[in-house]
């Protein structure tokens, strides 16, 4: 899956064909300058092995 992130870092267009993206940016005239393109299921992986879910952490607010 890949995310096509514009210069501001708005979360523009997401699709599973890294094609589909590139067109998405032509189609509104994106320079390549003017947005990223990152591979989102790479990043989740690394997001889920670096989080704790360990409930024991838990803090109570009362």
């Amino acid at each position: 899956m890949y995310g096509l992130y514009d210069k501001e870092g708005i979360l523009r267009f997401v699709d599973s064909d890294k094609d589909a993206c590139i067109a998405y940016a032509e189609l509104f005239e994106l320079g390549s300058t003017n947005y990223c393109l990152m591979d989102l299921a790479n990043d989740r992986k690394q997001l889920n092995g670096t989080t704790n879910l360990d409930q024991s952490l838990e803090v109570s607010n009362n």
